[in-house]
């Protein structure tokens, strides 16, 4: 009962699989090419790389990533805004390691890849303490029903992009660390909304470099890595995030592509515990049989 969340997704589904091969020209993880700037790594980093479409065509990198579950810790708050490091209702800023993220977010359809506007990207994360906003948790303790901290949402750009500066999160246990994130957009049919969840995950010798630092080195030394944690291990390196040293923090870009017609993977999450999948008392167990709609982002 110590995990938060129960791995519900899976790798790549066959549509995207072929899908992805055909924007790549190649059985690999990478798709669409950046026109002069590169295209995006397996671990979501840009990769050094020469022009390599058509004058014109600067197309966004496209990289089908593993869906994965929900846990129980999202609410819904439609708090937009791209710095979520404060608490709103106080203006206390989180105390951590500044971190700089930005979402590529582009769609994928005809074997092409195109820059997504007007998604939704809502991220969500624990504090240093290991603490989340907005919820009760008597596994820890902690009552942080109204707060708002360290959860937010952007809508992306005309190329496709939504930035957030937050904290290096901290952790808590039972999980490896992470930050959750959510892409809501409209679906291929008329009042659909296509959601897609997953998290981001951290290399261990930076986590142990910024745990030695405040305020995190208080909490003492963390019980699941990357190579225990159930998610992590389904899904490898997909989701690891390629930081770059950025001032007194980091900074890192993360690049997905999304096929809005398959309905198996953009359905919406299911509900349990205080704000999503994670079974019974809402810090584990098996996903519920319930479903939660989401109304479209407008």
């Amino acid at each position: 009962m110590d995990n938060d969340d129960i791995t519900i997704g899976r790798i790549l589904s066959r549509r995207e699989a072929v899908k992805l091969i055909a924007v790549a020209g190649a059985a690999a993880l990478t798709g669409c090419e950046r026109g002069e700037s590169g295209i995006a790594d397996s671990t979501g980093g840009i990769a050094s790389r020469g022009a390599g479409v058509g004058a014109g065509a600067a197309l966004p990198a496209c990289v089908v990533r593993p869906e994965v579950t929900v846990g129980p810790y999202f609410v819904d708050q439609q708090l937009e805004r791209s710095d979520i490091r404060t608490e709103p209702t106080t203006g206390v800023m989180k105390p951590g390691v500044p971190l700089g993220l930005a979402f590529t977010v582009s769609r994928v359809t005809g074997g092409q890849c195109a820059p997504l506007a007007g998604a939704m990207v809502d991220v969500w994360q624990c504090d240093a303490e290991g603490v989340y906003s907005g919820v009760s948790d008597r596994m820890i303790g902690a009552d942080t029903v109204g707060q708002k901290f360290l959860r937010g949402y952007q809508r992306t750009d005309a190329s496709g992009v939504a930035r957030f500066v937050t904290i290096y999160p901290g952790w808590y246990r039972g999980r490896t660390v992470h930050i959750h994130f959510k892409v809501r957009a409209p679906g291929a049919a008329a009042n659909e909304t296509y959601e897609f969840t997953s998290q981001l995950f951290f290399d261990e010798a930076l986590s142990d470099r910024v745990f030695a630092r405040a305020p995190y080195v208080g909490k003492g030394q963390r019980d699941t890595t990357n190579a225990t944690d159930g998610i992590y291990r389904d899904v490898g390196d997909q989701l690891l995030l390629a930081l770059i040293p950025d001032g007194e923090g980091y900074r890192a870009e993360f690049a997905l592509g999304l096929d809005l017609s398959d309905t198996a993977t953009g359905g919406a999450d299911r509900s349990d515990g205080p704000g999503g999948r994670g079974g019974p008392g809402g810090r584990g167990g098996p996903p519920p049989g319930g479903r939660r709609g989401a109304p479209p982002p407008t």
